[in-house]
């Protein structure tokens, strides 16, 4: 079986959020059950320092000129004028979008579905060509004009971005004009990369079950539960994995002390480790409450502020990790500079810190209104770190409320924290907890086998 994974982004060499590390570590898993999946992305100034690369064809594609580049099971696009700048993936270093988006990732799905047709540069060809995300969508709508070609299989990590651009971009990007309707890729008088996609596609998966029932509804379809409804029998959610590995408390040598579940005590040398990393005040009778996310309404961090000085009273401590909205940061820095000892953010991206507060928090917060996946709740119950989170998307499959963690809805955040922090001051039950988290499988190997699964009844469904 050959597969095309074509992604925007990919862990190590570059990430923004849990695509970046879906795309790293599903790929591999897929490999060890003997698929050829090749890993398609941008040439980026990371990816093009992070691997050695050697030309394997030159392409001329909606006007532009590129080679594409291989390095092991990955295939890279070098086009220096669209992808090698200071900034990230979508973004500059102002956090704009970039203004060339639109042919940026007009370009990655136009070669991946190049890869997948009888025109291939290379001597492998897709038989499957899987795209994630918005900058990919454009693939299925590229592929359905061809008569040989690849099967294809949208996924959808997060439908709140689209990829949504001005109309005239249709014929920029070479698509044919009947395309732009209401039936095709046509949004609200814009060209939508992402509907595209879930209306050319083969197959749809979102990164849970639970989100695959949510995108159907008003409340999280975000104008494009009607298509999805549309395309229901041909939609399933999968629900992700996490690297098991790289997120072993056993193991892990980012952590102060590792521990496992027959060991536990080993999570109080990591509270004491938190405390002074974070500035708190070293109490281990206080129950310390960790949070690592964007700054974003999505999160629910919002949430958290409102409810910091009520937990501060609790009492309790908490500690963020994050950064995203600007407004937001400057609330959680207010709130640390009311309790200080007590509460307390870094703004920014730390791996280190990361892993440090999924192992030395007593409970972890993850009041996201919506959550099509999320990993920090599988880190935080591999890590004996009950989470307390909204009963939404990939959360509610994940954790057992009172079991492996702590579900709200419609209670308030606070309400739920209480139950936990409840829990956590009866000794024996919270062992009970920490350690039915801590025997969950969250590893790829069941998300692969269902993905190669549908990879070849796709591979074998006549056109």
């Amino acid at each position: 079986m050959r597969v095309l994974f074509a992604t925007p982004e990919c862990a190590p060499l570059t990430k923004t959020g849990g695509l970046g590390d879906v795309s790293q570590a599903l790929p591999a898993e897929l490999r060890r059950l003997d698929l050829d999946v090749r890993t398609l992305l941008p040439g980026y100034s990371g990816v093009m320092a992070g691997l050695d690369l050697r030309v394997v064809a030159s392409i001329n594609l909606l006007g532009v000129e590129a080679r594409l580049l291989e390095a092991g099971h990955y295939l890279v696009i070098d086009c220096p004028q669209l992808y090698r700048r200071a900034g990230g993936p979508y973004q500059d270093a102002a956090g704009e979008d970039w203004p060339d988006n639109g042919l940026r990732f007009g370009l990655l799905s136009k070669v991946a579905a190049l890869l997948g047709s009888a025109a291939s540069p290379i001597a492998w060809r897709a038989q499957v060509v899987h795209c994630n995300d918005w900058p990919c969508g454009l693939a299925p709508v590229y592929l359905n004009e061809e008569i040989q070609r690849a099967k294809t299989l949208m996924t959808v990590h997060n439908l709140a971005f689209q990829g949504n651009f001005a109309a005239p971009l249709v014929e920029r990007l070479g698509l044919p004009a009947h395309v732009f309707s209401m039936a095709g890729i046509e949004f609200f008088g814009r060209m939508s990369f992402l509907k595209g996609g879930l209306v050319f596609a083969d197959a749809i998966t979102t990164v849970s079950p639970t989100y695959a029932r949510e995108v159907q509804t008003a409340a999280f379809g975000f104008g494009l539960d009607g298509v999805l409804r549309q395309r229901r029998d041909a939609l399933i959610g999968i629900l992700n994995g996490i690297d098991t590995e790289a997120w072993n408390p056993a193991t892990d040598v980012r952590i102060a002390e590792r521990y496992d579940a027959s060991r536990l005590e080993g999570k109080a040398v990591n509270k004491r480790a938190l405390q002074r990393r974070m500035g708190l005040a070293i109490e281990p009778g206080v129950p310390l409450l960790g949070s690592i996310s964007r700054f974003a309404h999505q999160k629910g961090i919002d949430l958290i502020v409102a409810a910091a000085d009520e937990l501060a009273a609790a009492p309790a401590q908490l500690a963020v990790l994050g950064t995203g909205e600007r407004e937001l940061e400057g609330t959680l820095r207010a709130a640390a500079a009311r309790h200080p000892g007590k509460v307390a953010v870094r703004v920014g991206f730390d791996e280190d810190l990361a892993h440090l507060i999924e192992a030395g928090a007593d409970i972890f917060l993850m009041p996201s209104r919506y959550e099509p996946s999320g990993l920090n709740q599988m880190y935080s119950q591999r890590y004996g770190t009950p989470p307390v989170a909204r009963r939404t998307g990939g959360l509610a499959d994940t954790i057992a409320d009172g079991e492996t963690g702590f579900l709200f809805y419609e209670e308030k955040l606070v309400a739920a924290v209480q139950r936990a922090l409840a829990a956590w001051r009866e000794a024996p039950r919270w062992r009970e907890i920490q350690r039915s988290a801590m025997a969950r499988d969250f590893s790829w190997a069941a998300p692969a086998r269902q993905y190669a699964d549908l990879y070849s009844r796709l591979a074998t469904r006549p056109a």
